[in-house]
This record gives C-alpha cells, structure tokens and sequence, in this order.
C-alpha cells in the first residue's frame, strides 16, 4: 500500500497547534483510554471571561465480592411530640368520654347542620301531644286528654323513625373505617365499647320520650285541673321510659352493627319494627275475628312497643293497658319481663360477638 501524504506536510496548510500540548490549557481526559469521564454539571454555557468550573464526583468504591450490601442506618428525628405527665383516669373515664362524645353525635352536636335536622325534627314531633293537651288543659280546666302511660304507644312510630335514623350513627362509622382496634389499642375494652354505644343510644331515646312526657307533668302542676295530679302515671310512664329505651336501644344498635353502610342500617331498623308492626296487628285482628281473645293478647306482645308496656308498666306497676285490648294476665306478666329481658340479653350477645370479629380483623 503506498505512503499516503501527511496533511501537516503539504504546501499551503498551516502548522495546526497541537491543544494538548497548549500552554494554559488543561489536560482533558482521553476517552479512548476506555476510563469513565466524569460527568459536568448542567448550567449555562461558558462565554467570554467566563470559565466552566468541574466538580469533582467522589466515587464509592466496589463492594468486595460475596460481601452484602450494607442497610441504610435508621434515623431517629426529634419533631417536637411532648410525652403526657398529667393524670391518666383510667378506663371509666374513657367509656364515658366516648359515651358523651356518640351521644352528642346522635343529636347532631359537633356535626355539620344538615345532621341536626332529623333527631331535632322527631324530638319537635314528639312534642305535639304535649303542646296540645297543656292548651286544652289550659282552656277547659280538664285532664291531660293524652295518658302518661300511652303515650310511648301512641307516638311508636316516631320513636321508631328516630331510633332508625340515629343507631346506624352509633356503630356504621367505626366499622366502614375500620378504627375498632384503634379503639381497643387504648384502655377501652371490648365490653367498654359496646356499653359506651348501648348507653349513648339509650339516653338519646330516654331523653326523646322522657322531656315530653315532664313538661307534659309540669304544665299540669302549673295549670292545677280539677283532681289530684296524676303523678304516680307520670313515674309509671318514666320507668317504662326506661325499659323501652334499653330494649330499644339494644335492638337498634344490634340489627345496625350488621352492616358498615348506614343506609342499609336505617333500612333493617326500620324493616324490623316494620314487621313485627304488621304480624302482630294482622295476627291479633284475625284471632279476635274468631272470638280467640287469650291468643290475640299474646299476639300484640309481637310488637316491643306493647311487650314492655304489658311486661312493665301494667304487669309490674298495674297501669291501664295501653294496647287495643288486654296483655296476658297470670303467668303471663312472668313471661312478658322473662320476653324483655331476653331480648335485651340477646341483642347485647349479639353485639358483643359481632364487634369481637370486627375487632381481629
């Protein structure tokens, strides 16, 4: 192959100045040397007067071979918690505090305003009978034209649109966000918490039926009718308050728990008292139809309105039957008190089974 010419050497090319051999300039790295560049830093272009300085990239060295890679090391970084010094009050304190707090919640108190509008809607409603027999009492000098003792049977719908409504509140929360064994990570127990929610519910509906049902006394007092006042009926009527708020209660809240959606939890409420409404109406009027009257006195106990009546306020305390006709009488009333509290024992055993499978998950 023939010497091909050198461009260096041939008339009319300049001698070029060899860069790397340049005074001044720096050595630049070879990169057909086969060795990493490092790499520079992105920023604007060197310009007149202006030098582009490198930075050095410090290199980790290679991990030996068959050696593990380290793990990062933890870090503990102060960010201002306090520790609590003060006095720990312990599990009572706690069930109260979320007693209170659920309480507050069925009424709408630290919850938006559209939350306010249907307990405090039903508790006005409940209030009609009161505010109509205080004006005749008032007008005609007569007795209250609405019974003490009736009046939870009279308004049983109300009660049971309320109870529909507000029981969902106390349970449907805590199992869609799934926050019971955060609950349970704290002094409250299990037992605690079921009792916190029972109690809270029962309050609300005592409270719903009890105010009535006082300021319907009180206006008697004030106005003083012809007769004596009625206050014996009045204490009667306050302890079946009672009774039927726990049983009430206890059932609501049972039947709630079975579904984290609320609207689900209002429906199977209201199904339920919806149901047993029905049967034992339709069965009493059907059986009396046929002159069976000891068997449709059994048949309006179907309905938790009329048991508690028949159990407590005519079978213990011997008030006037509020219901169509007679309550079982003899053995009878043993069976009614035996019927309420069973009932209340089972829907608390069913509480307390449901919420302990919520609680392993």
């Amino acid at each position: 192959m023939p010497d091909l010419p050198d461009d260096r050497d041939r008339p009319g090319t300049p001698d070029l100045p060899d860069d790397r051999n340049s005074p001044g300039t720096p050595d630049l790295p070879d990169d057909r040397s086969g060795l990493d560049t490092p790499s520079r830093p992105a920023g604007p272009p060197a310009g007149p007067g202006r030098t582009r300085e490198r930075t050095a990239v410090p290199e980790t060295p290679p991990a030996p071979s068959g050696a593990p890679s380290a793990a990062p090391a933890g870090v503990i970084h102060d960010i201002g918690y306090r520790h609590y010094d003060g006095v720990r009050l312990g599990r009572a304190h706690a069930a109260g505090a979320l007693t209170l707090h659920t309480l507050r919640g069925v009424f709408g108190l630290g919850r938006p305003a559209r939350s306010k509008i249907i307990p405090f809607a039903l508790a006005t409603i409940m209030m009609f009978p009161t505010v109509v027999s205080i004006g005749v009492m008032a007008l005609i000098k007569r007795d209250p034209i609405i019974s003490y003792t009736g009046y939870a049977v009279t308004m049983q719908v109300v009660l049971a649109v309320f109870l529909a409504a507000q029981s969902p509140y106390t349970v449907a929360p805590d199992l869609r966000f799934r926050v019971l064994p955060l609950y349970l990570s704290r002094p409250v127990r299990l037992l605690d918490y079921v009792g916190a929610k029972v109690a809270a519910m029962t309050a609300a509906m005592f409270l719903v039926l009890a105010v009535p049902l006082t300021v319907l006394f009180v206006g008697e007092l004030v106005i003083d009718p012809p007769g004596p006042a009625h206050t014996s009926d009045y204490l009667t009527a306050l302890a079946g308050a009672v009774v039927l708020a726990v049983t009430l209660s206890c059932l609501g809240v049972a039947i709630a728990s079975f579904t984290p959606r609320r609207g689900l939890g209002v429906a199977a409420v209201i199904a339920f008292y919806l149901l047993t409404s029905a049967v034992s109406g339709a069965l009493a009027a059907m059986l009396e139809s046929v002159n069976d009257y000891t068997a449709a006195a059994w048949a309006w106990v179907i309905n938790p309105f009329f048991l508690v009546d028949a159990a407590v306020q005519v079978g213990l305390l011997g008030a006037k039957a509020s219901g169509p006709t007679t309550y079982p009488a003899g053995a009878g009333v043993v069976v009614t008190i035996l019927a309420v509290v069973a009932l209340i024992a089972l829907s608390v055993t069913a509480l307390i089974l449901r919420y302990r499978k919520a609680a392993s998950r």
